[in-house]
């Protein structure tokens, strides 16, 4: 398998820095950078932590690895670019 632009999947969170989280996604890594992460635009939303289990969608799936975003709005960007597809 092999993960797309404006693709949606869910995500297991396997490590996590000060600059983002690495991600699982069902068997590929991926990377969700701090600011595409719900907790950084709310004080509500916790931080990330190992095992956490995110809905995500793909935004660059040139770069090694895959950079991903939690970030609702995106999600909803997603999904109206591929039914414009």
């Amino acid at each position: 398998m092999k993960l797309v632009n404006h693709q949606e999947i869910d995500v297991t969170v396997t490590a996590v820095a000060p600059v983002g989280s690495q991600v699982d996604a069902a068997g590929i890594t991926g990377f969700i950078d701090q600011v595409k992460h719900p907790s950084w635009w709310s004080p509500d939303a916790p931080l990330p932590q190992i095992g956490d289990h995110l809905h995500a969608v793909v935004l660059d799936d040139s770069r090694t690895p895959p950079r991903l975003s939690a970030l609702q709005k995106d999600i909803d960007i997603a999904r109206m670019l591929r039914e414009r597809e």
